[in-house]
């Protein structure tokens, strides 16, 4: 269990990256449309899942370099959080650059 309170936090954050996907996959599972113009039900947990996995990234990777916390909980969730900002970035990145 993590020891620091930026710690808990990014093992906070990380689960509820985690509920807010599986919230996700459970509205396209029940016949929700990702590609509608404007689908709520889908956007709005997916840049919950994005915003708070980039904050898990963050806050852990100051808990491990700042306060020198080595619990295996914030090193995965620091290692997921760092994957979800590549895909976030990857997404701006291809949104920017894509021309119809």
């Amino acid at each position: 269990m993590p020891k620091t309170k930026l710690g808990r936090w990014a093992g906070g954050l990380i689960a509820a990256c985690f509920l807010f996907f599986l919230t996700v996959i459970l509205f396209v599972l029940s016949g929700q449309k990702p590609r509608d113009p404007i689908n709520l039900y889908l956007a709005i947990p997916g840049i919950c899942a994005g915003i708070s996995g980039i904050a898990a990234f963050f806050t852990g990777a100051v808990s491990i370099i700042k306060f020198r916390e080595r619990s295996s909980l914030v090193i995965l969730a620091t290692i997921v959080g760092f994957i979800v900002t590549l895909i976030v970035i990857g997404e701006v990145v291809e949104a920017l650059t894509y021309s119809h």
